[in-house]
């Protein structure tokens, strides 16, 4: 028995080969999890003092790595980090240090470990002493993200002035895991910079968010 022609697509399929079809940044390819996170949160502006709070622990967790890496295992740590509850995380001692460097479901690095301590202290003293975090961080582009307008990733730096200040500023403030490299990702991430490649339907996309 022949099949019907013109073959008639179910509307699972539909979707499948409209995503199939969409021209992305070449680094999220290959990986489903990767391309859900590259359209549905690189590169959007993010506000939230908390999410925020996330990326920089996440962000510092990744030194070394390849992020695909931290974002298999960003449940692991939400469970880990009781979901990057700030206040709790200040309070680690050593029993929880203890437990996090036994926990396989994150990356076990003692000073990585310590880090996220130290910073959760260090975010909460920002707080009590200044502005919120989204103001703090976003200050470094004004307010505004970054429109950039790279071709290929060969383009895209791994740092800038911008995140250079950020950088320095946030050590001065007794934070670590924070070299410059680091604060590019965690601008990339949360929007503050459009590193969308022009030929990357998220480009426009996220351009309009602003």
């Amino acid at each position: 028995m022949y099949p019907r022609w013109p073959y008639v697509f179910t509307a699972e399929q539909k979707v499948r080969k409209y995503t199939r079809m969409k021209k992305r940044c070449d680094w999220c390819t290959g990986d489903e999890l990767y391309v859900r996170y590259h359209d549905e949160e690189w590169g959007v502006p993010l506000l939230d003092d908390r999410q925020l709070f996330e990326f920089l622990i996440l962000e510092g967790a990744q030194a070394g790595l390849a992020w695909i890496t931290v974002l298999r295992k960003r449940e692991n740590y939400r469970l880990a980090f009781d979901q990057f509850d700030p206040e709790k995380i200040a309070r680690y001692g050593d029993k929880e240090r203890e437990r996090l460097l036994s926990d396989a479901g994150i990356i076990r690095n003692r000073l990585k470990i310590d880090s996220a301590i130290n910073n959760a202290q260090r975010y909460l003293a920002l707080l009590e002493s200044s502005c919120s975090f989204s103001e703090f961080v976003w200050q470094f582009v004004d307010g505004q993200p970054v429109q950039n307008r790279f071709v290929s990733r060969k383009d895209v730096p791994a740092s800038t002035e911008l995140s250079d200040k950020m950088s320095t500023s946030l050590k001065q403030l007794g934070f670590n895991f924070v070299g410059t490299t680091i604060c590019y990702a965690f601008m990339q991430a949360t929007g503050m910079v459009n590193d969308h490649l022009t030929a990357c339907y998220r480009h426009e996309e996220c351009r309009r968010l602003c």
